[in-house]
């Protein structure tokens, strides 16, 4: 047997919400169980979908670093940014996956601030594309919350 974890958190959060909350007397315990059943709807959602979100966020932070080499005129910012274009996921572990997005993201703010404070006349573009990105990055990692209907 190979269980699915989404398959599994999502049975869990189904017996504790309608079968063990309803038993409890407590309001103290039917809270944490109720916290605890959407925690395990969350992270079954999150399971699923963490590796995926990870790599486009770095791919798509990747294509900004290279595009923005081209652009900005100082050259340890530069070389930086095409040494991150350059780079290539080396697993899909979450935990790598994560340490490159932070790194990535550590980037994009150096980035972010020369770009703030250039009076270049590209500059104003690569601040959208900036704010594009982490407007498209925040909708991306929003948790959905469980159908009761």
């Amino acid at each position: 047997m190979k269980p699915d974890v989404g398959t599994v958190m999502q049975g869990f959060f189904g017996t504790l919400l309608g079968d063990i909350a309803p038993h409890l007397t407590a309001e103290y315990s039917m809270g944490n169980v109720g916290i605890m059943g959407m925690m395990m709807f969350m992270t079954a959602e999150e399971y699923d979908r963490a590796a995926d979100i990870r790599a486009a966020e770095n791919a798509e932070l990747r294509s900004l670093c290279s595009h923005a080499a081209t652009l900005v005129a100082d050259d340890a910012l530069k070389a930086k940014l095409a040494t991150a274009a350059s780079e290539k996921e080396g697993s899909l572990r979450i935990g790598e996956l994560n340490a490159r997005n932070a790194a990535l993201a550590g980037l994009l703010i150096e980035l972010q601030t020369h770009v703030e404070a250039s009076d270049a006349s590209w500059a104003p573009n690569l601040e959208a594309r900036i704010w594009d990105h982490l407007v498209a990055a925040t909708e991306r990692r929003k948790l959905p919350l469980p159908s009761f209907g």
